[in-house]
């Protein structure tokens, strides 16, 4: 009799653990599917986003059927490296700068930008006003006089099909978390 215990339990036992390990490679395959379909995480290098967001920061970016907007800010993959930049306009819009005044506009508007650092005074060579072409984004950073940007010709207008994707949330450090808008 407790031969046939030991038996069912050494069954049970092997039971559970393939339960277990099934469990964990479901888990871990949704994992990947979320995390390379609908979500990403990256990590913010240099000052070009501040006061938003600063170096080492670490974002979570939301890529399923993005569409890009004046106003959000995103991570391009611009075949260099990764740029953390806020969209000033999109295909169609035209972008105007003063620098005298440190105000850009838009379609002839002026932005209300309280996200910046301090006003644009820094050209770096596009000589505005520049109208965006379709399926592409004029974008800056919020930290404008130390950001390398659509103003830099070497960087100049990005294409949609480069966003990787929204900041959503910084999760680290972890008394900064916040959600960004």
């Amino acid at each position: 009799m407790m031969g046939i215990e030991i038996q069912q339990g050494k069954r049970g036992f092997v039971t559970e653990l393939l339960d277990w390990m099934e469990s964990f490679a479901f888990a871990a395959v949704v994992a990947l599917l979320l995390f390379q379909g609908l979500f990403r995480l990256v990590g913010v290098e240099g000052h070009s986003m501040e006061p938003t967001l600063y170096e080492g920061d670490r974002l979570l970016l939301h890529r399923f059927l993005y569409e890009p907007q004046v106003g959000d800010v995103i991570v391009v993959d611009d075949g260099k490296e990764l740029l953390v930049k806020r969209i000033i306009a999109t295909g169609g819009q035209e972008v105007d700068i003063d620098f005298d005044m440190g105000v850009v506009y838009r379609d002839g508007e002026r932005l209300d930008e309280p996200y910046t650092a301090a006003p644009t005074y820094r050209s770096e060579g596009v000589e505005f006003p520049v109208t965006v072409p379709e399926d592409c984004l004029f974008v800056m950073g919020d930290n404008r006089n130390h950001s390398s940007d659509s103003r830099d010709p070497a960087i100049g207008m990005l294409e949609k099909m480069d966003v990787m994707g929204k900041v959503l949330v910084r999760f680290y450090p972890l008394e900064d978390m916040s959600v960004i808008f």
